[in-house]
């Protein structure tokens, strides 16, 4: 009888390391899924060639990292791609222009720090025109207005002018000058702006600034502004205007009567 146990038992063992055989070469001939991406090489999985001991060693290659120095090493499964996130695709992109990063970081500055062009500040420069001294000529699509000085030269300033559909051309007098003018927005202009106040006095916060001369009968006027920024810019709805400090300069130096040219 203990014979026939024996035997039984030698039966199920046999049986059991067959099949733990088995196990063992079906698994190991188990692939997964290949993806492969262009340029890149396919994915390697590699195992020891010994299969002599097929315990917690196997179990640990299936379900996690071998020890250290053990039979079977996993190897990462795939090949460490290319970035193709934003920071890949930032990569291929040429790069800014310095005139286009300088304009971006101008941008997110307040207006009011922008510094002046060095080409809007007050300065002598050559003149030949036809004009007598004294004649102020404004060059609308340049931004500048001239002080016609005789000899071949002129003084030059920085101006706003008007927005697209507001400029003009043509030839004026100046026909009156105010300090810290007062303000008092035309029905034209309050249809288009209701927002705005029917008058404003003279000071700081007047948009007419520090000085004005009048151009004509007309509404237009050469004045100073509260937004120096706008200097070289069109901007208004006609009007030209100046640095407070370029306004003063200028008001002291034409008189009622003074001929106004404006191209």
């Amino acid at each position: 009888m203990s014979g026939k146990i024996s035997l039984a038992l030698l039966a199920s063992a046999s049986c059991l390391c067959f099949a733990s055989e088995a196990s063992a070469i079906d698994a190991s001939q188990m692939t997964e899924p290949t993806v492969v991406y262009a340029g890149q090489p396919a994915p390697v999985r590699m195992a020891a060639a010994e299969r002599s001991n097929m315990g917690g060693g196997f179990i640990e290659f299936l379900f996690g990292d071998a020890p250290q120095g053990g039979r079977y090493q996993q190897q990462p499964a795939y090949q460490p791609q290319p970035d193709y996130g934003y920071g890949g695709r930032r990569a291929l992109l040429p790069p800014m222009d310095p005139q286009s990063m300088r304009r971006a970081e101008e941008e997110m500055v307040d207006p009011a720090q922008r510094p002046l062009d060095p080409k809007y500040e007050k300065q002598v420069v050559e003149y030949h025109g036809k004009e007598s001294a004294g004649t102020i000529v404004i060059d609308t699509p340049n931004k500048f207005l001239f002080l016609v000085q005789g000899d071949g030269k002129a003084l030059r300033y920085g101006v706003g002018v008007g927005r697209p559909g507001f400029t003009w051309s043509g030839v004026k007098s100046v026909s009156a000058k105010k300090e810290w003018p007062a303000w008092t927005p035309p029905p034209e202009m309050l249809a288009r702006r209701p927002d705005l106040p029917r008058h404003m006095e003279g000071g700081p916060q007047n948009p007419l600034g520090a000085r004005a001369m009048y151009l004509g009968s007309s509404l237009y006027r050469i004045h100073g502004s509260n937004e120096p920024w706008t200097i070289g810019t069109n901007v208004s709805s006609g009007c030209i205007r100046m640095r407070n400090e370029d306004v003063i300069d200028l008001y002291g130096r034409v008189g009622v009567g003074a001929r106004v040219i404006v191209i």
